[in-house]
């Protein structure tokens, strides 16, 4: 399985390419969702969902639902009934990140709820959140921060989601992206797997790091937006939304 690099700093893919890469796919990858959030590109997902081809897989790697024990706005729970819809026709494995850890939907039909997925015996799928230290490390500065940033919107700052905030603190934000990166990528060669794909970090990036190809495929809460797009033989990063 090869992953040849793209630029993400790119327009979008050409139609023929494009074309190409999602009628050969065979798993959709896509992460952080956060349906509940007020950042939730949730219009941008149901349109990527109209245009999944038949038999193409769903991966839903962590952090889908933003808080499991508040109820859903209507707009979002929709977006579960169209998950439980698109289940009776295709794949659709839901792996847990931390926002979503042991979340269950009502009725949730051939969704299966997994922690962790190996693809192919060679792309290893988990949200991140497992390979992260440093938040958990410091969560009175993660709830400082948090609280900063809710308090900057209220006074009529650029309502953004906080991880978007976070990136303009660019050294702060590579330690903990280049720690994602480091762990999961330990753990992908103990798995025996020639790649990995994670979410959490809401950073689109790809890379190689000592021969194991690493993908995160970032979030849903700002454009642009990206999913790993799996074949037999390659996986692209595609931009799904801009």
């Amino acid at each position: 399985m090869t992953a040849p690099h793209t630029d993400l700093s790119a327009g979008l893919l050409t139609e023929e390419m494009e074309s190409d890469l999602w009628r050969n796919g065979r798993y959709l990858v896509v992460s952080d969702l956060h349906l509940g959030s007020r950042y939730c590109l949730r219009e941008a997902f149901v349109a990527c969902l109209e245009r999944l081809p038949p038999g193409m897989a769903l991966v839903l790697n962590g952090d889908i639902v933003d808080r499991v024990h508040e109820r859903l706005p209507a707009v979002d729970a929709a977006v579960l009934d169209r998950l439980r819809e698109e289940a009776c026709r295709r794949e659709i494995v839901w792996i847990y990140g931390n926002h979503d850890a042991g979340f269950l939907i009502d009725s949730p039909g051939n969704i299966r709820f997994v922690n962790e997925l190996v693809i192919d015996r060679k792309l290893y799928v988990a949200h991140g959140h497992g390979f992260d230290n440093v938040m958990p490390a410091h969560r009175w500065f993660v709830r400082t921060f948090r609280a900063m940033h809710r308090l900057r919107v209220l006074m009529g700052a650029e309502a953004i989601h906080v991880a978007a905030y976070a990136k303009r603190w660019n050294r702060l934000y590579r330690v903990l992206r280049e720690h994602v990166q480091r762990n999961a990528v330990s753990h992908a060669r103990r798995r025996g797997c020639l790649a990995v794909a994670c979410g959490h970090t809401h950073f689109v990036e790809e890379k190689d790091i000592q021969d194991i190809h690493y993908f995160n495929t970032g979030s849903w809460t700002e454009l642009p937006v990206y999913g790993l797009c799996v074949g037999a033989d390659e996986i692209h990063m595609l931009k799904l939304a801009v």
